[in-house]
């Protein structure tokens, strides 16, 4: 049976070394530190600026569900793709507010960013994937080939 996997782009989560042989590196100790007392929910991706959303993968008879809570983006903000069986769901917003008044000036910027990548299975058939965002929720139907959908249930008659 497949199944949708997530891909890491970093690796899997390190751990710290509780050997006295070696130290870890100052990164590795503060992610371990920061990740062991805060949890994931309060952590975000430092690089990009935004938290790294969540994601449900729902295998059902017909098709993958990928869904995504991602509140206050608009659908022009996503761009989603597939190269080479990879299914890649990614943000890149940048935001800039100008105040100008008589006796001062304000700007503030910002950019944030995520992208989550998925292997897609050899049962999904790739031209018919789909995509829709509504309420806060991106939602990506991946559409299992017609050999790949499991068949109900057939008794056989012995003769």
């Amino acid at each position: 049976m497949s199944t949708l996997i997530p891909t890491l782009r970093n690796g899997s989560k390190k751990t710290l070394d509780t050997s006295f042989n070696a130290l870890p590196s100052l990164p590795s100790w503060f992610d371990d530190i920061l990740g062991k007392s805060f949890g994931n929910e309060f952590m975000s991706n430092f690089n990009t600026g935004i938290t790294l959303p969540a994601v449900n993968v729902i295998d059902s008879a017909n098709e993958f569900v990928v869904e995504m809570a991602v509140p206050g983006l608009k659908k022009t903000d996503f761009e989603i793709s597939i190269d080479n069986h990879v299914l890649a769901i990614g943000v890149e917003k940048k935001m800039e507010n100008n105040e100008e008044l008589e006796n001062y000036t304000r700007r503030e910027f910002g950019y944030s960013s995520f992208k989550r990548t998925f292997a897609i299975p050899e049962s999904v058939d790739v031209d018919k994937i789909s995509a829709s965002y509504n309420d806060g929720i991106m939602k990506v139907l991946l559409p299992k080939r017609e050999e790949a959908k499991k068949k109900p249930l057939r008794n056989i008659k012995i003769s």
